[in-house]
């Protein structure tokens, strides 16, 4: 099972990016494509059978039908996300389209990613606006700011990467704390999704059964399914609480009103930020999650590819920012590259860019359909908690497979006490306060790993030592 927000696999980078490179000068250097021959986007020749690389397509009719097999592999988490903290499911799948049409364009059409909704932004968000876990997030535009404030910090790492290369950022979150703050990230959820399935005994078997739903799917399903179980456990725990509450009268049932009235096309409901300085300061520590979450995403992507991308790595971090402001002026939510959609490549060996194009139209169109908005906000809270323990859970459980692939030495008691310091300042939500800024859990478990590890393994702490 893949989650985009969970699965960061922080990859070595041996490779500077040089300045000339990684700006849009002759990438074909760089890489070994052929951008400098035949102009910014590839002319995307016709192959239809084998390994279909990102400069080439299959037929326009294959292109469609696969475009939308990515749509599906995103939308499960795109429009989960959103709703755990309390934004317009709608708004975020317009505004993932939007995204990966803004990297599609930065990227030269050469790196094939679709970016959908980030789950690093959940904890954060909740804590900043003091989000009840149900229904629209009265202080949404207060959550926006801050994650306009990520996305400027982002793009900041990003001008910084294009000039110098990504060296520093290995340096600076090496594999123990990449980890650490990825398992502090998962516990800190924690009681939100318990809380979503323990109003009642109804509320918490249902949950329960959503969960059993998405892990018999995760084990057992075949074929595309198996990649879906998200989204599988969405629909079977909603038809589960249908049948037990409209079906048979054992709880509130589900008010499809305004399902009904909801309209099939019509103008989003855009939201606006509103800038404070404690919120921003809470929420753009998120970045760092981000630039690590992408770098590993582009290493895999050309490691599936058998060709470096590494010059494209600054681009595909500022890409990302920006569409992460864009989104954020209009009330999505943050976005990062999915891991969905390349485990999709992954299977298929279809890496054609142009399906990502096609794919981010559709999820255009599907952002103009308040049917489509108001069917998703009529998910019930307890089917939302189950969800919400397996994808908390598994964005702490990815911290594991972090260290498991990078070999971190939990001998080494640098390593081990960053990770342990961070996992209970981020399970406990430990809260900086200096003057009028407010630091939550979240931030805490990030710059004190950073800090932290950065003075236990300085050459005069091993002198000590």
């Amino acid at each position: 099972m893949v989650v985009a927000e969970a699965t960061i696999t922080f990859l070595p980078v041996s490779t500077k990016i040089e300045h000339w490179a990684a700006i849009g000068g002759n990438m074909s250097k760089a890489t070994g494509s052929d951008e400098h021959v035949q102009g910014y986007f590839p002319r995307w020749k016709l192959k239809t059978s084998g390994v279909i690389m990102p400069e080439e397509r299959l037929s326009w009719g294959q292109t469609i039908v696969s475009s939308l097999q990515h749509c599906v592999a995103m939308s499960g988490s795109t429009i989960i996300a959103p709703l755990l903290m309390g934004f317009d499911p709608n708004i975020a799948v317009l505004f993932s389209g939007i995204g990966t049409l803004i990297f599609f364009v930065i990227v030269a059409g050469r790196v094939p990613s679709y970016l959908g909704s980030s789950f690093a932004f959940i904890a954060v968000v909740i804590a900043a606006t003091g989000y009840a876990g149900q229904g629209p997030n009265p202080n949404l535009s207060v959550a926006l700011g801050g994650i306009v404030g990520a996305g400027v910090l982002y793009g900041v790492i990003s001008l910084i990467v294009m000039w110098s290369g990504v060296g520093w950022i290995e340096r600076l979150l090496p594999p123990a704390v990449t980890g650490a703050v990825v398992a502090a990230i998962g516990l800190n959820l924690a009681p939100v999704a318990v809380k979503a399935v323990s109003a009642g005994a109804f509320d918490t078997w249902i949950g329960l059964a959503t969960v059993l739903i998405i892990g018999v799917v995760a084990v057992a399903a075949q074929g595309l399914w198996r990649r879906l179980p998200i989204i599988v456990g969405a629909i079977g725990g909603y038809l589960l609480y249908w049948l037990f509450t409209n079906g048979l009268g054992l709880g509130k049932p589900i008010d499809f009103a305004q399902v009904s009235a909801a309209p099939w096309f019509g103008l989003p409901n855009f939201t606006t930020p509103t800038f404070q300085a404690d919120a921003i300061f809470l929420i753009a520590p998120v970045a760092v999650i981000l630039v690590a979450e992408n770098l590993g995403h582009i290493k895999a992507v050309g490691a599936m590819t058998g060709r470096s991308l590494d010059a494209y790595l600054g681009r595909a971090l500022f890409a990302d920012s920006l569409a992460t402001i864009v989104a954020a002026f209009g009330g999505g939510t943050g976005v990062t590259t999915y891991a969905e959609n390349i485990g999709v490549m992954a299977a298929t060996k279809v890496y054609s860019t142009l399906l990502f194009a096609f794919a981010a139209v559709v999820s255009i169109l599907l952002g103009f359909s308040p049917k489509f908005g108001a069917l998703i906000l009529s998910i019930p809270g307890p089917v939302i908690g189950g969800l919400s323990i397996v994808l908390f859970g598994l964005i702490a459980a990815m911290a594991g497979r972090i260290w498991v692939e990078n070999r971190v030495d939990f001998a080494d008691p640098a390593n081990l006490i960053t990770v342990a310091v961070a996992l209970i300042a981020g399970a406990g939500d430990l809260t900086l306060r200096f003057g009028a800024f407010t630091i939550g859990g979240i931030g805490t478990a990030t710059f004190g790993a950073i800090i932290l590890y950065q003075v236990l393994t300085s050459p005069m702490a091993r002198r000590l030592g």
